[in-house]
């Protein structure tokens, strides 16, 4: 391997440290919805609101990002948001009631908006055409890494917990479980915020604030002087229709000229969070509940969940400039409609049955006796079937003891929800996760770039945050076929948009990019 080329490899994993913590810090909270709703009684929408409260945040940072990072740079941005991270984890293990913890997750949503959105611009800056794919990629990786280490993190401090113990038990990690899976990110963010001091400013916004010199140094050590020299007048050439005293605006985004670029983003970023991705990370061990094996076995197979998402990762990257971004895009969607629609059927299926073996296994707080008049009642929905006991237990009481009353009652194959939840997590590995944000970081032209990432990945955030907010009420009041269903379709919709508009981007520069496809 070249030195240029182990160079620009360990600066991209250094700035993709920030996807490491973004799907961290977003897919912690998974582990934690189980103890906090019952903790502080929290509604359905109070509970969707603990969650995707970060996002909202991460939405305003996404819009703020890109213009702040064209403006200062794209390093000290990424540097504020490790900051953001570590306040907001200490933040939040220490919240002493609902409204706290939220003021503390919104906190690490502008952490994670920044990192979002700069860390594949920085990447995509400094990386060569013939790899550039595969770098903006390692930002991917490390937010899937994130989201594994988050579910692991999660079943091991559950396990601690549960655990005698004697050093676990003094931490309080049995009745403080949630708290420590909220607090210990704080050290992978302090880590990064270090790693970042041995990381230079993107030389494409150093040509843009004309330190040109800068440039080429960082430039030289990616792909040598020659090299460098001859990129640095691709770049003014791209930037020359423009005086450098411009600064972009949001009215450049809908010119004529780049309504194909700006329909391509919008729809990507629409269909990567329609089709309930962060429904499935940050709700995972809640989903695998519903199919009746119990709060242990739920937070064993979010961990499946994380590793299936990291190895078709892996393989996405090494995949992404081979076959290129669109057959990657058109072979998810389809596996990622098929499984969705494998949930609706699985779940619709189920039928649930309130046994005397039920009613005698769960606790005598619980007031199960109440129960005794639907034994034997057959129920086709969960829906039906939550309405039911919640009528003879009371709405709190069905909260606390949910996990026991399912697993008693339901009758279905929870194999076949194992299988769709994993098969759609390696659906979208392979194709929206990586490839959206490839796309993101080629499509649009170099003066553009910052803002109309940041707006493409507000729609993108946006999104994301209405999804997250309504599954637990979705699942409540439309049950779990139908909402699942309903992502299915998004999916099939979305795979027709997409493929006739998308066009193939690998192995080609961004200037030459922006010559064909903004015109």
């Amino acid at each position: 391997m070249a030195p240029g080329t182990r160079y620009t490899i360990r600066v991209a994993l250094i700035v993709a440290l920030g996807g490491f913590l973004m799907g961290f810090d977003a897919s912690v909270i998974s582990g934690v919805v189980g103890f906090i709703e019952p903790e502080f009684g929290l509604s359905k929408i109070e509970l969707g609101w603990a969650v995707a409260s970060l996002t909202l945040t991460s939405t305003i940072a996404m819009m703020l990002a890109g213009p702040i990072s064209d403006r200062v740079g794209r390093r000290p941005v990424l540097s504020v948001a490790a900051v953001l991270f570590s306040l907001s984890a200490v933040a939040s293990a220490v919240a002493p009631d609902f409204p706290t913890l939220v003021a503390a997750r919104m906190l690490g949503g502008f952490g994670v908006g920044a990192a979002l959105i700069i860390a594949p611009v920085y990447i995509a800056e400094i990386a060569p055409p013939d790899l550039r794919g595969r770098m903006v990629s390692f930002n991917q990786l490390n937010i899937v890494i994130g989201i594994s280490a988050a579910y692991f993190s999660n079943f091991l401090i559950l396990s601690l917990g549960q655990s005698e113990l004697a050093w676990a038990q003094a931490l309080g990690m049995d009745q403080w479980a949630w708290r420590w899976m909220l607090g210990v990110e704080a050290l992978p963010a302090i880590f990064y915020l270090l790693a970042l001091f041995f990381v230079p400013e993107s030389p494409r916004w150093l040509i843009m604030h004309h330190r040109d010199e800068e440039a080429v140094q960082v430039m030289t050590q990616v792909s040598g002087r020659a090299e460098a020299e001859a990129e640095l007048a691709d770049v003014h050439a791209s930037m020359s229709a423009m005086t450098d005293s411009e600064r972009a605006s949001l009215r450049e985004l809908f010119r004529p000229a780049m309504k194909l670029v700006l329909t391509i983003g919008i729809s990507v970023a629409i269909l990567q969070q329609i089709t309930g991705i962060n429904s499935v990370f940050f709700y995972a061990p809640m989903i695998f509940e519903q199919s009746g094996i119990g709060t242990d076995a739920s937070f064993m197979q979010a961990v499946l969940v994380g590793l299936v998402n990291l190895v078709f990762t892996v393989l996405a990257i090494l995949l992404i400039d081979k076959l290129g971004r669109r057959p990657l895009l058109g072979a998810g969607l389809v596996v990622i409609a098929g499984c969705m629609l494998l949930l609706a059927w699985g779940f619709g299926s189920a039928t649930y049955t309130i046994t005397p073996a039920l009613i005698d296994s769960l606790p005598a707080a619980a007031g199960a006796e109440v129960l005794l008049p639907l034994v034997d009642q057959t129920h086709t929905s969960d829906v039906a079937f939550r309405e039911a006991v919640i009528a003879a237990l009371g709405e709190e009481v069905f909260a606390t003891h949910q996990s026991a009353l399912v697993s008693g009652a339901i009758d279905m194959n929870p194999t076949v929800i194992l299988v769709g939840i994993l098969g759609f997590v390696a659906g979208f590995a392979m194709s929206l996760g990586p490839v959206m944000w490839v796309l993101f970081s080629e499509l649009f032209p170099n003066r553009v770039r910052g803002l109309a990432i940041s707006f493409v990945g507000l729609i993108n955030s946006s999104v994301s945050f209405l999804v997250q907010l309504v599954f637990p009420w979705e699942l409540s009041r439309l049950g779990n076929s139908l909402t699942f269903l309903i992502y299915g379709l998004f999916a099939v919709v979305g795979l027709i948009i997409v493929m006739r508009l998308l066009p193939e981007t690998k192995g080609r520069s961004l200037e030459e990019l922006e010559a064909e496809l903004v015109r």
